[in-house]
């Protein structure tokens, strides 16, 4: 099975962009496969865009705490 270790969402130049580590892990013996494996995507789903960026706004709102 894959298992995301963790996420990441960024704009740039192409728009918003995810990015994603994960590991693969084997069913049966629960034996890492393989780990750190990273993907990236631009976010093009209107809504899991207006998602992120509430996110990135909560974090903004943090750094005025």
């Amino acid at each position: 099975m894959k298992v995301i270790t963790s996420v990441t969402v960024f704009q740039d130049a192409v728009g918003m962009r995810l990015s994603a580590t994960y590991s693969e892990v084997d069913d049966n013996t629960g034996r890492i496969i393989s780990d750190n494996n990273r993907f990236d995507r631009v976010i093009t789903d209107n809504s899991v865009k207006a998602d992120a960026q509430t996110l990135i706004d909560y974090a903004a709102g943090l750094l005025e705490e």
